[in-house]
């Protein structure tokens, strides 16, 4: 027996206030200028190894400033609550960057550019007056500690947030 045929007419509409689905297997258009198949988040791609850098100084910056502050924060506390805020900032940024997002976005912008200014203005001071900082800073000497890492991140992290400046709008978790 002959299984029944569907009335032949247009598709059925979608409901009301839904969005039409894509066809399977299909990606949506990516925004002007954009290649295809290349995220734009600034959690995506390079983006992703950005966020991990700064969770790890996070890390770093958290366990050594806690350490201070709680065993010996009368020897250096301005080096050490310096420390802490670097910290901060660090975990900040770096869920900032992993939000994505408008809102993500505006809090790893302030995050990174604090973070310069910090690191330049650190740096800049613990070179000019070492009797300033008897104890080092995250950001001490430009980050030399660290390798100079703290003074290259923000850096890093304001070209990231340039060079993916139209994913906020273009953000399909509407977060942000």
């Amino acid at each position: 027996m002959a299984e029944p045929t569907p009335p032949a007419g247009p598709p059925a509409a979608e409901p009301a206030g839904q969005p039409a689905a894509e066809p399977t297997g299909q990606q949506a258009t990516p925004p002007a200028g954009q290649p295809a198949g290349e995220p734009r988040g600034t959690n995506r791609g390079p983006g992703r190894l950005l966020i991990a850098v700064y969770l790890l100084f996070a890390i770093a910056a958290t366990a050594r400033a806690g350490l201070q502050i709680a065993t010996k924060l009368a020897e250096a506390p301005v080096a050490y609550l310096l420390s802490g805020v670097a910290a901060v900032i660090y975990i900040v940024a770096a869920v900032g960057l992993a939000r994505a997002g408008t809102g993500g976005r505006r809090t790893a912008l302030v995050c990174c550019s604090v973070e310069l200014a910090g690191v330049l203005g650190v740096g800049a001071l613990s070179l000019a007056d070492p009797a300033l900082f008897p104890d080092e800073t995250v950001w001490s000497e430009f980050g030399s500690g660290y390798g100079y890492i703290p003074l290259v991140l923000p850096v890093l992290g304001l070209a990231w947030l340039w060079r993916t400046r139209g994913a906020d709008r273009t953000d399909p978790s509407g977060r942000g």
